[in-house]
């Protein structure tokens, strides 16, 4: 059984993978799968309709899952085109996240109305609207580290309805039953229409009959040109330039001047009439029709929308997250029983969570084009992936389980943290104008970044160190002096990179600012991580620090790591600054908070401090310096 184990338990969880990454199948009738590969321009990019469902979702209540009143579990897309095409029904769905009682209290809502006591649908606030955009009003004046809990929270909330209202208007006009009839006769009526208009305007009798066939239609396409900002209206042409791309709204309008409805709003308007009419053999007859068209001007948006559709379903980040929390618990079990079989084990999981998160780290540098690293998600995504492609190596070479648990520890948790940071918004966002260089990204960034993770991996390892001294009596001589060698080995490494990094990044706003320095927070925050790992480096060359003081000095380095990642960036001031937000400083002061009392847990006097092998105090080999093995 133990020799066979380690293969069982990999190949279940490699079969678990591999049906998340075979294609994307209909659960229904409706191709809708189809749908949400559909490409669409937001915000600069290429997407799919996919990506705009679930990006909304997760920024609306935290989650992709959407459950209708009956019990129906709906996916990303069809929740999507409740939305679009049948925006009365979606009105319904409790997709908006409340917790704050005084922001509840606008609406009058109490957390028993709620799913999970938390969230809320559009009709049940339609009532109160007016009320919250006047708070919301007065919260915008104030700056975003100020303001309080509640505004913070009503600002959140109105942002994310009026982000809602505008998909309702991003595809057809909302509340028009049958919105292809509407643009049918708008088009047949359009030329007498529009001379009835004149002539009203010249103050001449008119067509009354004609005059009202296009007006009622007219207003609903000017709000639609008002209101959405999605491009989902490609040009005549295979132009791919984004400026040649409209909003459905706009492209309507112009039928003012072309005479002619767009043949991809009449394909859109024909999906709603499908879709409201549950018609499934002609929404899925429309969807063939509409992506063949696309795919001979479009082929390679369509090739990236459809790319980008199986990357979503497949979830490889969320995939790894849950194996890197297997193999962290079946290694720190294999310190317990079966050391060999568990760590053996323990070892290929993480290798194949470090090969799945790879695979989704390239496909993201394929769909944006970049390097790895682009903003705060893949930064996190990148330093978890870093750290954890070095604690194989220390596992490789050690074989004591010791990488496993932290590979599985780290990995875990940067992705976890990634998972929050995608809550925000598009995780592949167009760079802004002075970060536009995949020189500079493939470089300052990737290297600091790895900077960091080798910087997090020491502080970690020296975490286990402390806990297994001072919870277990697991600590032996031989651990101990490995631990110390791969702190030590780690925190050069960290060095290296760190100071590297830093100067690159002087080098590169140069080019960008004019100056190689400019004592912004986030360039103080680089040096003190070298400045940091150099104190670790000469305390423990001079002697001044053994194994214990030089854990001690590691987990610090967690501390000024956190700060110059995520602290620097929640200031709300200097160049670097992504915006204060509640969140981020609770996470940020509970982890330093904790480190701070693992750093007083490793200063515990050594005689209570009771880590025993056999009865034998842990000791390691002395060096000239050194008269005990902790300090």
């Amino acid at each position: 059984m133990k020799k066979y184990f380690p293969f069982l338990i990999v190949l279940v969880v490699l079969l678990g993978v591999g049906a998340k990454l075979l294609p994307p199948k209909n659960s229904g009738p409706y191709d809708v799968v189809g749908f949400g590969q559909l490409p669409v321009l937001e915000n600069g990019r290429f997407k799919p309709l996919h990506t705009v469902a679930r990006n909304s979702l997760l920024q609306f209540q935290g989650r992709q899952r959407v459950v209708a009143a009956d019990g129906r579990e709906l996916t990303p897309g069809e929740w999507l085109m409740d939305v679009t095409f049948h925006s009365d029904l979606a009105d319904t769905y409790q997709t908006f996240e409340i917790v704050h009682p005084e922001v509840l209290a606008i609406f009058d809502l109490n957390p028993d109305s709620g799913l999970a006591g938390k969230r809320f649908s559009f009709r049940q606030m339609d009532g109160k609207l007016a009320e919250l955009e006047r708070q919301a009003k007065l919260a915008f004046p104030v700056e975003s580290a100020v303001r309080t809990t509640f505004q913070r929270a009503v600002v959140q909330l109105y942002a994310n309805l009026l982000h809602y209202q505008r998909l309702k208007y991003t595809l057809v006009g909302p509340g028009r039953d049958d919105f292809l009839g509407d643009l049918l006769k708008f088009q047949e009526n359009l030329p007498a229409g529009i001379a009835a208009i004149q002539a009203r305007e010249a103050k001449q009798p008119y067509d009354e009959k004609a005059f009202a066939a296009i007006v009622g239609v007219g207003e609903v396409i000017e709000a639609m040109s008002k209101t959405a900002e999605i491009l989902v209206i490609p040009p005549d042409t295979t132009e791919a330039d984004p400026t040649a791309w409209q909003t459905a709204g706009a492209a309507l309008l112009d039928t003012f001047k072309t005479k002619q409805v767009s043949a991809a709003a009449l394909a859109y308007a024909g999906l709603a009439h499908a879709w409201r009419l549950h018609q499934p053999e002609q929404f899925n007859q429309l969807i063939k029709l509409y992506r063949a068209d696309l795919a001979k001007r479009f082929a390679p948006q369509v090739a990236k929308a459809q790319a980008e559709t199986r990357f979503n379903v497949a979830e490889p980040f969320y995939s790894g997250l849950i194996i890197y929390a297997l193999a962290a618990f079946l290694a720190i079990f294999s310190w317990l029983a079966w050391p060999e079989t568990l760590g053996r084990t323990a070892f290929w999981l993480v290798a194949l969570g470090w090969i799945i998160s790879t695979g989704g780290i390239v496909t993201r540098m394929f769909l944006e084009g970049r390097p790895p690293v682009t903003n705060l998600y893949s930064s996190a995504l990148f330093i978890g992936w870093g750290a954890v492609a070095l604690c194989l190596v220390l596992e490789y070479l050690y074989r004591n389980a010791i990488g496993s648990v932290a590979a599985g520890t780290v990995g875990f948790s940067t992705l976890f943290i990634a998972h929050y940071l995608q809550l925000s918004g598009d995780t592949l966002e167009m760079m802004r104008a002075v970060l536009d260089s995949n020189f500079w990204l493939a470089t300052h960034v990737v290297i600091v970044s790895t900077g960091y993770a080798s910087t997090f991996l020491a502080g970690f390892l020296a975490i286990i160190y402390i806990f297994r001294g001072f919870f277990t009596r697991s600590l032996d001589k031989a651990t101990a002096d490995a631990l110390t060698r791969m702190v030590y080995g780690i925190v050069c490494f960290a060095t290296l990179f760190s100071f590297t990094g830093t100067v690159l990044g002087g080098i590169w706003a140069d080019q960008s600012w004019g100056r190689f320095w400019g004592w912004d927070p986030k360039e103080n925050g680089a040096l003190i991580i070298v400045v940091w790992n150099a104190i670790v480096l000469h305390a423990r060359w001079g002697g001044m620090i053994k194994q214990r003081g030089l854990m001690c000095l590691a987990v610090g380095g967690n501390i000024v790591t956190s700060w110059s990642w995520f602290g620097t960036n929640m200031l709300g001031v200097g160049l670097h600054s992504y915006g204060f937000t509640d969140a981020a400083f609770v996470v940020l002061t509970s982890f330093v908070v904790s480190q701070i009392a693992i750093i007083a847990l490793a200063n515990v006097p050594l005689e209570k401090w009771r880590s025993f092998q056999g009865g034998a105090e842990v000791r390691s080999t002395p060096r000239p310096a050194d008269t005990a093995s902790v300090r």
